[in-house]
């Protein structure tokens, strides 16, 4: 049976601020409902995240703040730094761990400066929420083996499935250039794109 992780809790002091800050990053919204005075949930989900984040009143009993340790996945870490300080989310500078295999939960072994040669997992950053849940960053340009199943592609936004239609298209137009003939079998071509790139696995020729 499958199990897929849906949502994570993050325990805020002020709703409304933690909703502001996230929003203003670019998260959608998704639901934010109140069933009585004492009672409220929100949920927002980062770009192309399958699963999402809820915070509000009596979601948790965790004190607001003592999260750590929350991780997204981006392709483009110096991208990604640039775009969460344009959003106000103050993050640190790009590093990475003297070891090369995750990071340090200390900051011990912290080196400034994105991994050497941006090999994949290598690279780090972090911010932190108002109430200073912490959040990281990692980059990841090519997934380990076994670590996306090729044969199941989704998308989490129908904005996220037009790019990756345009990915293919653009790829399409090469092979096309390539072969110097037209190919009347495009969908087929750009569904085994498509499930390729989300998989890591060799493109179609």
């Amino acid at each position: 049976m499958d199990m897929k992780l849906e949502v994570v809790v993050v325990p805020v002091s002020d709703v409304d601020r933690a909703r502001d800050f996230y929003t203003a990053l670019g998260w959608r919204l998704d639901a934010d409902v109140a069933t009585d005075g004492e009672f409220r949930v929100v949920q927002v989900t980062p770009p192309g995240s399958p699963a999402s984040v809820i915070f509000g009143e009596s979601v948790t009993e965790q004190a607001p703040g003592s999260a750590r340790g929350l991780h997204l996945v981006v392709d483009d870490i110096d991208t990604a730094h640039d775009e969460l300080a344009r959003h106000g989310a103050d993050p640190s500078e790009v590093f990475h761990d003297a070891g090369g295999v995750f990071h340090h939960a200390d900051g011990d072994a912290r080196v400034p400066g994105p991994e050497p040669h941006h090999g994949s997992y290598g690279s780090f950053l972090s911010f932190s929420d108002p109430d200073g849940n912490g959040w990281l960053l990692q980059e990841v340009t090519d997934r380990l083996p076994g670590r996306l199943d090729p044969a199941a592609t989704s998308f989490a936004s129908a904005e996220d499935l037009a790019d990756a239609l345009r990915r293919a298209a653009a790829a399409h137009g090469e092979h096309e250039a390539r072969t110097g003939a037209e190919d009347p079998n495009w969908p087929d071509w750009y569904a085994r794109y498509m499930a390729s790139e989300q998989a890591g696995t060799e493109p179609p020729a």
